[in-house]
Formats: C-alpha cells, sequence, structure tokens
C-alpha cells in the first residue's frame, strides 16, 4: 500500500471515531492572492504561485467546543479546471491546511444605546492559506473546500442540519494573472426587525477590474455522515433547496424587498420575519468586458426583534424604493408620522438651497417649490441622549391624468375603438392596463375590443409614467342587447296565409320578396297558392345603428296534417324531451290528453304549443306505454278525434 492512499484510510478511520456537527459555521469565501513566478532548477518548468485563503466565520457563542477545534486542519482540494474532465479527478489534495492566526473577533457592528434588547454574539474569523506553485495550464485551476453541517434553525432552505457547504474559487488559465476580489466589511450579526438595512457588500480588487454583485444559489457539501470529507470538485447543480417564498435572489422577505445594488454592492431592504437567513453574494470580475472571476461568500443574516426605545418612522405608501409617496396630483404634501417613543420631532423635507424647509409639528404639511425628487429626514427627540432618524423619498411630479376616449358601433361583436387620452406634465407615459369588464383586459395604448353580448361594462383603464405617477379611468359602456329574430319555422298548407312577425331592430328588409306583400316592415303577409320550400332571410337595423341577419323557412304541404310522434327520452338533453302533437292546417285543438295504464290522466292542455315532459304531480313517470286521445278543429271548422300510445324512454 502507497503512503498517500494509507495516510487517507488513516484520516478517514479518525474521523469516523470522532465526528462533531459543523453547525458553528456561519458562513466562509476563498480569495486568492497571485505572488508572481519560479523557475524550477531540476526541470526547468514554470511555475505561477497563487496563496489561497479560506476564511470561515465560527460562532463562538453557541458552537460546540470540539466542533471548533476540528476545523483545524482545513481539507483543499485542487483541481485542474478542464470543463472536458467529467471526473474532475484531483491534481491534489492537501489535509494540512492549518490555521493561520490570530482568529479574528468580528466586530458586532451594531451600537444604539436606545435598544434595549441588544443580544450576546460572539463570532470569529479563521483564515487557512495554502500556497501554490501551479504550471501553466489552459484551463486554470479550482480549489474547494466542503464541511458539514448547516444551522438546522435556518429558515429559508429544506433540511439545513443535514447538509454542509462547499466553499471554492476558481484560478483563471494561465494566459490570465489575477487577484481575486476581496469583500470590504464585516457581515452583519445583528438585524432588527422591521428597521431599513444598509450593508455595504462591496469588495475592492488588487487589480483594477469591474465588479458586480448579486444573489447567488448556495452549494450543498458534506453531509452528517462525513461531515469533513476530502473534498470534491463541486458540482454547481447541487444547490440547496430554498422554501417558498424564499429563493437564492430573494433570500429573506422585507418591506421594501431586500436587495442588492448590482454596481455597489450595498444590500437594502427592511426585513420583516425574525430568524436566521442563508445569503449568498457574488462578486464577479470583468477585465475589457470579460468575465475572469467569481468570489462568493455565503453568511447566515440572523434578524432579531429588537426593543428599541425610540422609533423613528415614516410610512410607506409608494411601491418605488423607500419612497412615502409619489404625489401626481398637486405640490402639498401631508406627512404622516407613525413613530414610537417621541416627545419632540424635526422635519427637514430635502428642498435644496434653502433654509425654511423643516417643521416641529408632529404631521407637518408641506408644499414644494417645484417637481422633483426630494429626501425627507425625520428626527425623534433631536439633541437627546436616545434620538432615532429615518429618511424617505417623496416624489413630487404633477400634474398626471387618465383618461380615455371610445368610438365605434356598441354592438355585439363589433369592434370598439379606445384611444387613450392620458395626461401628463412629466412624459412619457409608458404603461397601459385596461379591463374591458367581461373578464379581459389588454395592455396596448389604444386597444380595439368587441362584446360578444349585449350588456353594461364597466371599462377601467390605469396609466403610468416614467415617474411611477398611477391614475385610473372608470367608464360605463352600453353595448346593445341586440338580436334579430325572423321567426320560427313554419309549415302551413296550400292556399294560407301567413302573417310573419320579425323581432330586434326599427328597420326591416326581407329577401327574396317570393309571395311577400312588403319586404320593408316586420310583419309582412306571405301568401302561398301552392306547394314548396320557401326560405327568407331578414336584416334588422336596431336604434343603436347595429345590424344583423336571422333566417326562417317556410314548407307549404298539399294536405293537412296531424302527426303524433311514438316515443319520447325526457332526459333533459334537449333532444325530444316533449311529447306533443304536430298539426299542420288546422285552426286549434280542443284537448290533449296522456293517461297512465291504470287509466289515471297524467297530462291534459288545451294548446298545440304545450307539450307532457313526463312528470306527474312534480314526480318523473316511469318509463312504459302511456295511452293518449286528442281532438282538434281543421281550417274548415270540421272536428276531429284521434287517439294512440307512445313510449316514454329514459
Amino acid at each position: 500500500m502507497n503512503s498517500r492512499l494509507f495516510t487517507i484510510l488513516l484520516f478517514l478511520f479518525t474521523m469516523s471515531v470522532f465526528q462533531a456537527m459543523g453547525s458553528h459555521i456561519v458562513g466562509g469565501e476563498v480569495t486568492y492572492v497571485y505572488l508572481g513566478d519560479s523557475t524550477s532548477s531540476v526541470t526547468g518548468t514554470l511555475y505561477h504561485k497563487y496563496k489561497v485563503s479560506l476564511s470561515i466565520y465560527e460562532d463562538c457563542l453557541n458552537g460546540q467546543p470540539e466542533a471548533i477545534a476540528q476545523d483545524n486542519p482545513a481539507f483543499f482540494g485542487l483541481f485542474i479546471n478542464d470543463p472536458h474532465d467529467l471526473l474532475h479527478r484531483p491534481y491534489q489534495i492537501d489535509t494540512n491546511v492549518f490555521f493561520v492566526p490570530p482568529a479574528l473577533t468580528v466586530p458586532v457592528n451594531f451600537s444604539n444605546s436606545c435598544v434595549s434588547n441588544i443580544p450576546a454574539t460572539c463570532l470569529l474569523k479563521k483564515t487557512f492559506v495554502k500556497v501554490y506553485a501551479l504550471p501553466n495550464s489552459p484551463y486554470g485551476y479550482l480549489v474547494s473546500y466542503e464541511r458539514c453541517c448547516r444551522n438546522s434553525s435556518i429558515l429559508n432552505i429544506n433540511s439545513p442540519g443535514n447538509q454542509g457547504s462547499t466553499y471554492y474559487c476558481t484560478i483563471p488559465p494561465t494566459s490570465v494573472f489575477n487577484n481575486s476580489a476581496v469583500f470590504s466589511n464585516y457581515p452583519p450579526q445583528i438585524i432588527c426587525l422591521n428597521n431599513p438595512l444598509y450593508y455595504d457588500n462591496s469588495a475592492t480588487d488588487a487589480d483594477g477590474d469591474s465588479l458586480s454583485y448579486g444573489f447567488s444559489s448556495a452549494l450543498k457539501g458534506a453531509n452528517d455522515a462525513d461531515i469533513k470529507p476530502l473534498p470534491y470538485y463541486p458540482n454547481f447543480n447541487d444547490t440547496v433547496v430554498y422554501i417558498p417564498p424564499y429563493s437564492a435572489q430573494a433570500p429573506m422577505t422585507g418591506f421594501p424587498a431586500i436587495h442588492i445594488d448590482p454596481h455597489t454592492g450595498l444590500i437594502t431592504g427592511t426585513p420583516n420575519r425574525i430568524g436566521r437567513f442563508l445569503v449568498t453574494v457574488y462578486c464577479n470580475e470583468y477585465r475589457h468586458g470579460v468575465l475572469i472571476n467569481t468570489i462568493k461568500r455565503e453568511f447566515q443574516f440572523v434578524v432579531t426583534d429588537c426593543s428599541k426605545v425610540v422609533i423613528a418612522d415614516i410610512p410607506q405608501y409608494s411601491t418605488d424604493f423607500n419612497t412615502y409617496i409619489v404625489n401626481c396630483t398637486d405640490y402639498t404634501i401631508h406627512f404622516v408620522n407613525t413613530s414610537a417613543g417621541g416627545f419632540s420631532y424635526r422635519w427637514d423635507f430635502g428642498v435644496a438651497g434653502t433654509t425654511g424647509d423643516f417643521s416641529t409639528d408632529f404631521e407637518p404639511t408641506f408644499t414644494y417649490p417645484d417637481t422633483g425628487t426630494f429626501t425627507v429626514e425625520l428626527v425623534v427627540n433631536p439633541g437627546s441622549t436616545c434620538p432615532d432618524s429615518i429618511n424617505r423619498f417623496v416624489k413630487v411630479y404633477p400634474k398626471f391624468l387618465s383618461a380615455f376616449a371610445d368610438s365605434g358601433q356598441q354592438c355585439p361583436g363589433a369592434p370598439i375603438y379606445f384611444e387613450d387620452k392620458s395626461t401628463a406634465t412629466i412624459k412619457p407615459i409608458t404603461d397601459w392596463q385596461w379591463n374591458f369588464g367581461d373578464g379581459t383586459s389588454s395592455s396596448d395604448q389604444n386597444p380595439v375590443h368587441s362584446y360578444t353580448y349585449g350588456g353594461t361594462y364597466n371599462v377601467i383603464l390605469i396609466s403610468k409614467n416614467v415617474k411611477n405617477c398611477v391614475d385610473t379611468a372608470i367608464r360605463h359602456l352600453i353595448v346593445e342587447t341586440f338580436q334579430p329574430f325572423a321567426g320560427n319555422d313554419t309549415i302551413i298548407v296550400k292556399g294560407e296565409n301567413i302573417l310573419f312577425n320579425a323581432q330586434g331592430g326599427i328597420a326591416y328588409s326581407w329577401s327574396p320578396p317570393t309571395n311577400l306583400s312588403d319586404t320593408s316592415v316586420y310583419n309582412p303577409l306571405g301568401t302561398y297558392a301552392d306547394t314548396g320550400h320557401f326560405n327568407y332571410v331578414v336584416h334588422v337595423v336596431s336604434g343603436y345603428g347595429c345590424s344583423g341577419d336571422d333566417s326562417m323557412r317556410v314548407m307549404v304541404v298539399g294536405n293537412s296534417e296531424f302527426v303524433v310522434p311514438t316515443a319520447f327520452t325526457p332526459n333533459g338533453d334537449g333532444l325530444n324531451d316533449y311529447f306533443k302533437p304536430i298539426a299542420i292546417g288546422y285552426r286549434g285543438l280542443g284537448y290533449f290528453r296522456i293517461f297512465n295504464r291504470w287509466g289515471e290522466r297524467v297530462f291534459n292542455s288545451n294548446s298545440l304549443e304545450e307539450g307532457w315532459d313526463g312528470t306527474f304531480n312534480n314526480k318523473k313517470c316511469d318509463m312504459g306505454t302511456y295511452y293518449w286521445e286528442v281532438t282538434f278543429t281543421d281550417r274548415f271548422g270540421k272536428g276531429g278525434f284521434q287517439k294512440g300510445d307512445v313510449t316514454l324512454i329514459r
């Protein structure tokens, strides 16, 4: 057995005997410095020297001493960052990277004598350093470190107590000599609930590279079965699972939302939930517009309910960042004061070049001299031993008014043209949200819409300009309930007349004119001397100008007929649900009666239009045979009688 393999097996055996959970680690980051080149006196190989530094943050208040002791030494894995090597075999494994003392006590970065319950904290920063002499590589190198486990009380990720972390850095290919960026400030240890957060997470770069910032997913690492393993090449897809509504880009809830400025690295927002949250921030390095390196810092932000004696507060009535109000109506602002613990107040309304823009009222009203964005400051108990202050933006951009007009026929199916008439002193107007009142919407400036049915619709337009001025316009739009109707299809006997009865408008036009007394009235008389089929279309125009067509058919037969169906199916499907006689060329009905097999009358009517629905005394009748009889009068006044049976089918 070679000595390297023996060392690894001995190490694994030792770790299986003594494992201390690593939940004391609350974050970490890896950086490096380029130290220059050297040439081997033996082989003549050129090496590039880099000093790689792993910094871990340890909770020395709640962390177990044996777990903290186990951090030293750290295990580094060095890999050639070759994307074609799917196994990413390690170039070098170091199990003896020892801590470089002293440990730095991270400052609390919180000193407010007006907070009555400042929690106890203890945070150490320990740094492990390894100098590498690296030969030329077109792929560069990657250094990684793994540890388990995270604090089980983290709220924004799934199963935090059973998964660890992976911290790493990438050294660019040999053609790029680089010093990684370095974060300038320590992470905050105390964040107060419902208190504005301003944390400068910016970095500096010795090479003068351009830097950008953002939130990132955290990588998983070791597990509770192997809390301090030999590091592997990171699986960049194996990230922690965030619990909704949290995500890598929204790791904490807040109002305003937690946000990182991509240019400055400033983290702002007002946290609104107590707890421990995993936050990972990246810093990208660009040289001549090309991304050459990324460093990440992982940390746990702890939000606590700080009991402040005095709280200065101006509410936020706008969705704009840290903005009290956007006033697009006039120049006068009334300020609401939601502070606590105050006995005196001083407002500065933020008008440059003047000294008269202040007030000592609890809730003052101020008229601004012009449009613009102003920074308002409220100091509670100024000059006392426990003051507090807050700044909010006020945006004054009058005037802005939403309005619209419409044109076109207000008829079902006809296009209606909506025209935006909104006005703004500050232009352009950038957003339009239309609600047409029928369940449909549009974001076009001047949409075209048609309504399927007539009725009264509330049309709403919400428009917004470039300064986030928002206004709403509402109008009632009446669409005529228009339904042209020619009449029901009719069967008659030759020699009879029909008096048509169209409906739905004020003007009518029939076509063709065959057998009609007048084609321009709603009720022409149709006269038919012989048999045939005649199809008519009527064009109807309403009082609002809506127009449409409907059709009807006239069938002329040679003789009178009295037809009674032999079966019907009253199942409510709209087809053959009623049983009734069909009389062609008959003047009227005497009676129409139906009996069950016991002779009990279950239906009676004297109208040709009324049929039996298969019920008796509001109950469904059984399937089977029923008996009917009918008396009638023909068109010459002669009476008649018929009887028969019908089958009820369900």
